[in-house]
């Protein structure tokens, strides 16, 4: 199968393909007479594996990690558990942060009127000027 047959049947681009080669997260292609690249149906399966785990959120490093570990017949359950718990935990992070954003944000927008004025609480939120919603005394 050529690269671009390679990237219809797993959802990655050639680009991506052809970098993953490069960083020997796939062994490399074999090449045809005409120099072009054949991947197997091993290839094909390797890739596939790591796109679903970044599809995840691991990083590339952790997704070679567990593409090793599923061609391990000696791993642990233990150790795969433990990466997937650890991506757990960071994608929590990531909710609570975006959250923090989302609220920041939507005080910003409630509190801005939307109207032909120049005064936007949106772009103080963003120039980092605190605006004080008291009255005068």
């Amino acid at each position: 199968m050529n690269i671009s047959q390679a990237a219809a049947a797993t959802g990655l681009t050639s680009k991506t393909i052809r970098f993953y080669e490069q960083q020997g997260v796939i062994p490399p292609a074999a090449r045809s007479a005409n120099g072009y690249r054949i991947y197997s149906a091993e290839q094909l399966e390797s890739l596939r594996f790591i796109k679903r785990a970044r599809d995840l959120g691991f990083s590339l490093d952790e997704s070679r990690e567990l593409l090793q570990l599923s061609q391990d017949p000696s791993r642990t359950s233990a150790s795969v558990k433990q990466k997937a718990e650890l991506q757990i935990q960071r994608i929590d992070q990531q909710i609570e942060s975006l959250q923090q954003m989302r609220a920041i944000l939507e005080s910003a927008a409630r509190e801005c009127r939307g109207d032909d004025g120049a005064e936007c609480p949106i772009l103080d939120q963003l120039n980092g000027v605190t605006v004080d919603n008291e009255s005068p005394e």
